[in-house]
């Protein structure tokens, strides 16, 4: 019961559901989740470092940067994820992360190619 409340803790944050949602699509570095969201840098990683805690999200470092990616490895996170994300057209504010973060995503694409 303790993980149940645990996560929807989490959840009632703002700043840490505009996170997972875009966690739950691709993985970020603070300074792109910084961009999408237009959240302070230490508050990003204030929240990230509270997920991380939590075995929610995990890093990994490339070059000088650490991307975030989601620990999808509960299920019942991954359910309720999956229903916000499948309402998402009724958050405008998760929607526009998400269109942004699409944005963002096709940028880093397209540098990598060159």
């Amino acid at each position: 019961m303790n993980k149940l409340i645990n996560y929807f803790k989490l959840l009632s944050d703002e700043t840490r559901l505009r996170i997972m949602v875009l966690l739950f699509h691709n993985e970020f570095c603070v300074c792109q989740i910084t961009g999408i969201t237009g959240i302070s840098q230490p508050n990003v990683s204030k929240h990230l470092a509270r997920l991380r805690d939590m075995n929610l999200v995990k890093d990994e470092r490339k070059e000088q940067y650490t991307f975030y990616s989601l620990n999808l490895e509960e299920q019942l996170f991954i359910n309720i994820l999956e229903d916000i994300v499948n309402n998402v057209e009724e958050y405008p504010i998760l929607r526009l992360d998400i269109e942004k973060s699409k944005a963002a995503a096709r940028y880093i694409e397209i540098k990598e190619a060159n």
